[in-house]
């Protein structure tokens, strides 16, 4: 059973990668921190409402008599240029250090969140089955 297609743990599964892609941008704005003329990027925020909008039940694609595959539309997140950054440095970088590293522990509590939920989650259906460990 693909547990994605389970509702709680599917919007959990794109929470997780949308954090885990953001984490790499502002880790390459970080890395960036020097490069003159360089803009910071964040990703464009995961909204609740579009993620129930654009979920599309899986579509099962018989390759064989006993066999069933599924189809899914990859999850695409938006890159932008981040919009409130304040000043640039006289070479032109706009990357401040302290505002990406406030993010970027924002994205590890909002990353350790989702994991915590997932495993109540995984955890209620293991006791609904009743299974132990």
């Amino acid at each position: 059973m693909d547990w994605s297609t389970i509702a709680p743990f599917g919007v959990i599964k794109q929470r997780l990668a949308w954090l885990g892609q953001r984490q790499q941008v502002l880790a390459q704005n970080i890395a960036n921190a020097d490069t003159p003329g360089y803009v910071p990027h964040d990703l464009k925020p995961l909204r609740f409402d579009e993620t129930l909008r654009k979920a599309s039940p899986v579509v099962p694609a018989a390759t064989d008599a006993q066999h069933m595959t599924g189809t899914r539309r990859p999850s695409e997140f938006t890159r932008q240029e981040q919009p409130d950054f304040v000043e640039a440095t006289p070479n032109g970088n706009a990357v401040d250090l302290e505002e990406q590293m406030a993010k970027l522990n924002e994205t590890q509590v909002a990353h350790k969140l989702a994991t915590q939920l997932y495993r109540k989650y995984l955890g209620m259906i293991r006791m609904a089955a009743g299974a132990r460990g």
